[in-house]
């Protein structure tokens, strides 16, 4: 099982949770998930790409913002509820005190063509990066229990609904989300059930070798 289960690291205390989600927050102009998915899974592997799929899909469930959410998620689960606050407080403390500097600043020009268009420009700079990051966690959908087709299929029905015909997202998660989780449900059923029947077919393969005299 441990060669299947890379060896994953965790925060020593909760001042580390606050400093690494300062940084982070420090770095994600426009956006977060990015830089989220390679300093948590690939530099520090404080989870696999899998884990960090789930836990981010939870995090678009719940109502609130979606870097929100994944931190106090991340940071209850290695210090309860004071480590959920420890990563919140670092995720929004710095920012908040730039923001306020910068709308002071800001609001003298905001109406220049240079500030227009440097706005512009990190708007696509964080668009490439959030479809680089989808990109690189698509790898985990061969082990959806789904499988890799019906993921795909529900991937482009996500889009197709609030891309195209701009519904709500509510609604999609509501409609697709609820499909989904019903047929990872009876896949993964299925897939107990067989399991179960390799373990009996298993267990009576030894005992008749054993034979009725052991």
């Amino acid at each position: 099982m441990s060669s299947l289960t890379p060896e994953l690291n965790r925060p020593k205390s909760k001042t580390e949770l606050f400093v690494v989600f300062t940084l982070l927050a420090l770095q994600g102009f426009g956006g977060v998930l990015a830089i989220v998915q390679h300093e948590f899974v690939d530099r520090r592997k404080w989870m696999t790409k899998a884990q960090f799929v789930e836990d981010w899909s939870v995090a678009q469930v719940m109502p609130g913002p979606n870097v929100a959410n994944l931190c106090l998620m991340i940071g209850g689960k290695y210090f309860g509820l004071p480590g959920a606050m420890a990563a919140l407080a670092g995720l929004l403390l710095a920012p908040l005190m730039i923001v306020l500097a910068l709308a002071i600043l800001f609001g003298g020009i905001a109406d220049s063509p240079s500030a227009q268009g440097a706005l512009k420009g990190m708007g696509a700079v964080s668009a490439g990066l959030i479809m680089a990051t989808g990109l690189k966690l698509s790898t985990t959908l061969p082990q959806n229990p789904m499988g890799m087709k019906t993921a795909i299929l529900f991937a482009v029905l996500s889009f197709v609904c609030v891309g195209i015909f701009r519904f709500p997202l509510i609604w999609a998660l509501l409609g697709l989300g609820v499909v989904s989780c019903f047929i990872t449900y009876h896949a993964l059923k299925q897939l107990q059930t067989k399991l179960d029947a390799m373990s009996n077919q298993s267990s009576k393969s030894e005992s008749n070798s054993k034979g009725p005299g052991t």
